[in-house]
């Protein structure tokens, strides 16, 4: 059986637990250009993974088995969000990495993803 989480991490952590998940879509949380833009969204492909450095800030949405699960949440390079149904606020330090998408302290993780759903619609959270 699968379950869908959202995590905080780096695109080298992610891509270390990509091959255990099912499905996953992230976008990445690299700072604005000079130019004023703001942040930009990559697809899951090897071609825009690796166009943007390892160390990028990502938010990805894992739908993976509990093992996969357990092993993200063991990785110290991984935060995990709360639930998107336990109305839990999210940390200071994911507020801050999703400040650019309008992402306030007291968000929980449910506003996060419709929020973030503007950006990519795939990270929307729904059940099936």
């Amino acid at each position: 059986m699968t379950g869908r989480r959202y995590y905080l991490t780096t695109l080298a952590a992610w891509q270390r637990h990509a091959s255990r998940c099912a499905e996953t879509h992230f976008i990445v949380l690299d700072p604005p250009s000079e130019k004023g833009s703001g942040p930009r969204e990559a697809v899951s492909d090897t071609n825009s993974a690796t166009s943007v450095g390892h160390g990028a800030l990502v938010l990805v949405l894992v739908t993976a088995d509990e093992a996969a699960h357990i092993a993200l949440d063991s990785d110290a390079e991984v935060e995990a969000l709360p639930h998107p149904l336990a109305r839990t606020p999210i940390s200071a330090r994911v507020a801050a990495a999703l400040a650019p998408f309008g992402i306030a302290v007291s968000d929980d993780t449910f506003t996060v993803a419709e929020k973030l759903a503007r950006v990519n619609p795939l990270l929307r959270h729904r059940l099936f």
